[in-house]
């Protein structure tokens, strides 16, 4: 029997998605360490993220940079991936949002905005939740939600990457998320991927605890700036 799918496709059409991977961030609450540069089974976060976005599809990448750039940037020099220098990562995660929305080279249906320092995040994990964004019934951004706790990432329409850049929408602002309902769908999941990232060594160890087995932090000498 042939397939009643026109092209095969599956049910819903192939949409072009490009992705902002954050790795700028001072990593305060952590030591002041290059987060993106932990290491897990001998891979780092950064790393990690990178094949998940490649397994999920994803067209084009723009990686941010600022905190431990140089450090950062080694391990992904080799990728086919956008870097991009925020001198102003100080100011917050909304100025590396805007620099890496700014380098993305052409128009995109959908582009997701990723942490470097989320370790359990998995190709299948996107996958999910490019389709809640296929599946939305209205509202121009998708974010996860597991257990009334937002997550990460999240993925928008190009027209909301627009209106990020001209200033009119701040996405890294909760208030913003939970405050337009029309705007924002929610992907209620029980994966608890999309809300376990390493903001503290506290929660460092519970992952250690979790997945029974050491993260490798960077080493004094390799985390020079």
């Amino acid at each position: 029997m042939g397939c009643p799918l026109k092209g095969g496709g599956g049910l819903y059409s192939r949409m072009v998605i490009a992705a902002v991977l954050l790795a700028a961030g001072e990593g305060k609450r952590f030591g002041g360490i290059a987060k993106p540069a932990i290491e897990l089974q001998g891979v780092p976060l950064i790393k990690r993220a990178l094949f998940a976005l490649s397994g999920a599809g994803v067209d084009e990448v723009a990686v941010v940079l600022g905190h431990q750039a140089e450090l950062v940037g080694s391990l992904v020099q080799d990728f086919p991936v956008t870097l991009v220098r925020n001198d102003n990562y100080r100011e917050g995660q909304m100025s590396s949002v805007h620099a890496g929305l700014a380098q993305l080279s052409g128009k995109f249906d959908a582009v997701l905005v990723c942490l470097a320092d989320q370790p359990l995040i998995n190709a299948q994990d996107l996958i999910s939740l490019i389709a809640a964004y296929k599946q939305r019934d209205g509202g121009n951004v998708v974010a996860p939600r597991v257990k009334g706790q937002r997550g990460n990432p999240i993925i928008f329409d190009w027209h909301t990457r627009e209106q990020i850049l001209a200033g009119e929408k701040n996405l890294g602002c909760r208030q913003f998320i939970e405050g337009n309902p029309e705007l924002v769908r929610v992907f209620d999941t029980d994966n608890d991927h999309f809300v376990v990232d390493l903001d503290t060594e506290d929660d460092l160890q519970r992952l250690e605890k979790r997945l029974g087995m050491r993260l490798k932090l960077p080493t004094a000498a390799t985390a020079l700036a």
